[in-house]
């Protein structure tokens, strides 16, 4: 049976930068526990043999040519952004301890 503790849910929630109640903590807990007891019957499924895919149904990928085209000026890249420093943009600071 696969299950979840408290923790590895706070974990798993700190990682994708959510921010959850006690509640939605206790909650999160069973509702992945189940998602990872599905995943489980899944995989006892033999599929040996069985060709990868990466869609349910047959497809081609219409490829454009590569071909070397101007770039977008950098002056009207940033142009609309809310904060820049000369070419760049400016963004919030999103590492722990680096220049605020």
């Amino acid at each position: 049976m696969a299950s979840l503790s408290r923790g590895e849910v706070e974990q798993i929630a700190l990682l994708a930068r959510l921010h959850l109640e006690d509640s939605e903590l206790d909650s999160m807990t069973s509702e992945l526990g189940a998602i990872l007891e599905h995943f489980q019957a899944i995989a006892v499924v033999d599929t040996t043999g069985i060709p990868a895919m990466t869609h349910a149904v047959p497809m081609d990928l219409r490829l454009r040519g590569d071909a070397v085209e101007p770039s977008l000026p950098a002056e009207v890249a940033t142009g609309s952004a809310p904060a820049r420093d000369g070419d760049l943009f400016v963004v919030p600071a999103i590492i722990p301890g680096g220049p605020e």
